[in-house]
């Protein structure tokens, strides 16, 4: 059977995606512009459709492959029991960008990973409103629905640059001078972790800045972005797979010259 990187099938690939957007249509959907948010104890919103999106995900996602199942609507000592036994296990974000969908803003994901340790073998990005679904298996490259998708070869400096920045959680002296002096041409924020690194790997942006990000946000989306040929690391170390597994910050590019120049800027400026 015909495989593309580990031991990710095409046949397992393509059951994975249509699960993936079989929930996306019958559990988020239908309650888009519907639901009310409520705050969990953490601050952060969560909507019905979260919550029933979660459950479906689990149900599909484990006749697919039976491991654990870590979701961001769990509670969290669950959630680090089944990162620390390691292995394999799901790792789902029911709606990235609930403050999105819950507001009527229609840029949200439904984020997935099959997880190896601490590192995604296989993910997947599925925006329900555009009908994209963005996939990539570890060793074997990146996908835009059928199409694969790799950096444009096109690279602006850093000045020419469209960056997609969330300077919520940015330490005070990077805030003040991306807020000051930014290196890049124009700055937008989407709400949608997953998204954004997917839309850096289709060239839709050519810079990603976050302060940090739990494993749910950026688990299948940098998978997206690093097997299309982009780059990444965290604002200290260099390896992005090498950072903090819990909570992880995001320095990333499109390609090798521009991420240098934004990485030497951004750690420039951190104090």
């Amino acid at each position: 059977m015909l495989a593309w990187g580990v031991d990710i099938t095409v046949h397992f690939t393509g059951r994975a995606i249509a699960a993936v957007r079989a929930v996306a249509a019958t559990e988020i959907l239908p309650r888009y512009r519907t639901v009310v948010a409520t705050r969990k104890d953490d601050g952060s919103l969560v909507t019905e459709a979260d919550v029933a999106a979660q459950h479906a995900l689990v149900l599909a996602l484990t006749k697919l492959a039976p491991v654990p199942v870590l979701g961001e609507e769990m509670e969290e000592p669950l959630q680090r029991d089944i990162a620390r036994n390691g292995g394999r296990y799901w790792c789902v974000d029911p709606i990235d960008g609930t403050t999105n969908f819950s507001t009527g803003f229609p840029f949200f994901a439904v984020s997935v990973a099959l997880m190896e340790g601490d590192r995604p073998v296989f993910g997947i990005v599925h925006d329900p409103i555009a009908d994209e679904t963005f996939f990539a298996v570890r060793g074997g490259g990146a996908w835009l629905n059928h199409s694969p998708i790799a950096v444009h070869a096109r690279e602006p400096a850093l000045h020419e640059a469209v960056a997609e920045v969330g300077l919520r959680r940015a330490q005070p002296h990077l805030r003040q001078a991306l807020k000051a002096r930014p290196p890049y041409m124009r700055r937008v924020s989407s709400g949608s972790s997953a998204l954004s690194w997917c839309h850096l790997a289709a060239g839709r942006v050519d810079l990603y800045l976050h302060a940090g990000q739990r494993v749910w946000d950026y688990a299948a989306g940098a998978l997206v972005l690093l097997e299309a040929g982009g780059h990444a690391s965290t604002l200290e170390v260099d390896d992005f797979w090498a950072g903090p597994y819990w909570t992880r910050s995001v320095v990333a590019a499109r390609t090798p010259d521009l991420f240098a120049a934004w990485r030497t800027w951004v750690r420039a400026n951190l104090a």
